[in-house]
């Protein structure tokens, strides 16, 4: 197995980490990991979407204003692009019977999910899936970075710090269009 990729401590799966993760959890944490994936929204954005179940049209998760409770948001609110997979998952994750764990919980589990498939469990935390997110599309559609900048709440200047030059491969690249594929 390659070495894991950090950003300032965070951890970026390949595509071929987060399906060996996913393929071994129960369905709903499944449903939990995949929206986080293939949304891009940050921990908190997440579980108060799962409140405010009226944020999503059909097409784009609408973060209004306050819903990211960050103080140095870039932005006050944003629409979150989707496609079909993403599209697909809203309603399962609107729909569970349970909430998002805490931020702490999350960290846990997914350093235990990644031990028990053989992966190193260093820097996974709540915001491996919205970096690793920005990162994929970063990379599979580099032509679209100021689309992708706006999605994501952040500047040119962040998505160019954290999100570019990542060490993906070719395989890498074919494997996420499974999950980026339409966006």
């Amino acid at each position: 197995m390659k070495n894991p990729i950090l950003r300032n401590g965070v951890r970026i799966l390949r595509p071929s980490e987060f399906r060996l993760i996913v393929d071994q959890i129960k369905p709903d944490y499944q449903i939990m990991f995949k929206t986080l994936l293939l949304t891009g929204v940050r921990y908190v954005e997440a579980r108060r979407f799962q409140q405010n179940p009226e944020w999503y049209d059909g097409d784009f998760v609408n973060l209004p204003n306050g819903a990211m409770l960050k103080k140095k948001a870039k932005m006050s609110e944003r629409s979150i692009r989707l496609n079909n997979l993403g599209r697909t998952l809203i309603p399962l994750f609107l729909n569970l019977q349970r909430d998002l764990p805490s931020r702490v919980s999350w960290r846990e589990d997914l350093r235990r999910w990644a031990v028990n498939v053989g992966l190193k469990p260093n820097g996974l935390c709540a915001k491996t899936s919205r970096k690793t997110w920005e990162s994929w599309l970063m990379y599979y559609y580099p032509e679209r970075r100021l689309e992708i900048v706006l999605n994501q709440g952040h500047t040119d200047a962040t998505s160019v710090k954290h999100y570019l030059n990542m060490p993906f491969t070719n395989e890498d690249k074919v494997a996420m269009g499974e999950y980026v594929s339409g966006w």
